[in-house]
């Protein structure tokens, strides 16, 4: 049976002495972290029951990786939780989860004032882990579910989803083959595990026999820190931590791998990380929740075709629709519909154990992107159909905006988003994350875009709100407008 913890025993075979992962305090070989898991599953066995769900709000760290691994060799689910959540926030996803124990920190449950029976203190619990039984009969197989996470939530209402193991064993697969991973990586997580980019970085590394570097949270000293004292040949990023980390002007010759997700890495971006790891290799790679892998892209293609996000992962088929579900031509804008073995199992119905998938008929997928295809089978975003404005009766894609706004240097991040206006239906109002004016703005808008795409309005932000997949949260900004910007 293969499970994303399956391939340990072959690692304990293989170099038993070999560190699993790495923190600031502790390392662990293959051979105790196998041991660990296999205790951490048979105790959850005993708590949890049979395919229960597993709620874990732990700060960065051993914990957290020991009991979502444990989890899912135990064939029950992991929840993770993230601790930026608002208590309401955490009730609200803790509903539609319906966990069967969540276990914290001590810190954490007084801070989420949690007392209720399911909740488990690790502190309280550690031992007792460490004590059960370490020989394990596997429990779960490839169709077994074992992670349920949430949408990025960018609208607001967040909703849960679930995979199977055979989902991710199929993206490790690509990222062996695609982003070139193997065993004899050393891979730095920088970011929060409760993100399911850096999860599946540190299990992707752990199935396929590589160390995994672990920091508690992300400090772009500590990140520069780790990649100079230790053998680090691969670190896993979003946009955000790229510029926080070129912003140190720090030089590093040393070959690196990075491998960045959850939003579109701006040009300027690169060409700073690019000076200063000249002999790095850069990753990208289009996906959602839903989707996993979808496109990928590399040095050569990201500086022949920069505005593509690459091409199909293997075993990926992509498709172009227009609005009748038809097929249409490259080079035509439409709805990116994706058949592939990495998809997600489905969205969990609230109140029932019914999954909702969203394959059609004939096990194509869309979650309303839109996009074209050149000759070269090079994909295209346009945006997101849900976020797109009409102005005046033509489509304004803020995606396409915003691509052009973070074109100039002083720009850190950029939004456009939609504002009802009686005139013209909507108008597109911009925020901005940077040091420069509304003047120098609107001529580079003018320069490169269709008037009607200009934005009306603009707005300077101190710092914006991020979806746990560290993409900006649209909804977040309406609440900044004043009451006049929609009118005419």
């Amino acid at each position: 049976m293969t499970f994303i913890t399956s391939t340990y025993e072959m690692h304990v075979k293989n170099h038993p002495e070999k560190i699993a992962v790495y923190t600031e305090n502790e390392a662990i070989n293959y051979r105790d972290w196998q041991e660990r898991i296999h205790k951490t599953a048979n105790w959850l066995t005993g708590i949890v029951g049979k395919g229960g769900k597993v709620g874990i709000l732990l700060p960065n760290g051993i914990p957290f990786l020991q009991l979502f691994a444990g989890a899912s060799a135990a064939g029950l689910i992991a929840v993770p939780l993230d601790m930026k959540w608002k208590r309401s926030e955490l009730e609200q996803r803790l509903a539609l989860a319906k966990p069967s124990i969540v276990m914290t920190t001590k810190a954490l449950a007084q801070r989420y004032r949690l007392s209720h029976d399911e909740v488990l203190i690790w502190e309280e619990v550690a031992e007792d882990i460490l004590d059960a039984e370490s020989v394990m009969q596997a429990q779960a197989d490839e169709k077994t579910l074992f992670y349920m996470g949430f949408t990025s939530g960018t609208t607001g209402v967040p909703k849960a989803f679930v995979r199977h193991h055979q989902s991710w064993i199929k993206s490790f697969s690509s990222s062996r083959n695609n982003l070139g991973l193997s065993g004899t990586d050393h891979v730095l997580i920088p970011g929060a595990l409760v993100h399911s980019h850096f999860l599946y970085g540190a299990i992707c590394t752990l199935y396929l026999g590589g160390t995994v570097y672990l920091q508690p949270t992300f400090s772009p000293r500590n990140v520069l820190d780790w990649m100079q004292r230790l053998p680090i040949t691969v670190i896993y990023t979003v946009p955000t931590m790229n510029e926080a980390i070129a912003a140190q002007s720090i030089q590093m010759k040393r070959p690196i791998k990075i491998i960045s997700s959850g939003a579109k890495w701006n040009e300027a971006s690169k060409n700073k990380i690019r000076e200063q790891f000249p002999n790095m290799t850069m990753y990208e790679f289009y996906g959602a929740s839903e989707l996993s892998f979808v496109t990928y892209s590399h040095d050569t293609w990201n500086q022949e075709k920069p505005m593509s996000v690459g091409k199909a992962c293997d075993g990926v088929r992509l498709e172009i629709r227009d609005a009748n579900g038809n097929e249409v031509k490259n080079g035509m804008i439409g709805k990116i519909y994706v058949k592939s073995p990495l998809l997600f199992a489905g969205y969990v119905q609230p109140n029932t154990d019914i999954l909702q998938t969203l394959q059609d008929q004939d096990g194509w997928v869309t979650v309303d992107d839109l996009g074209y295809l050149d000759d070269e089978g090079f994909l295209y975003l346009v945006g997101r159909e849900k976020n797109m404005i009409i102005c005046g009766g033509e489509n304004v894609y803020p995606e396409e905006v915003e691509a052009v706004l973070l074109s100039h240097p002083d720009i850190t991040e950029a939004a456009v988003i939609g504002v009802e206006n009686r005139y013209w239906g909507q108008v597109p109002v911009a925020f901005i994350q940077g040091d420069v004016s509304k003047c120098e703005l609107r001529k580079l808008c003018r320069d490169q875009l269709s008037t009607f795409k200009v934005p009306k309005k603009w707005h300077f932000v101190e710092e914006f709100d991020y979806t746990t997949s560290g993409k900006i949260a649209r909804h977040a900004l309406e609440k900044l407008l004043p009451a006049e910007v929609g009118q005419h």
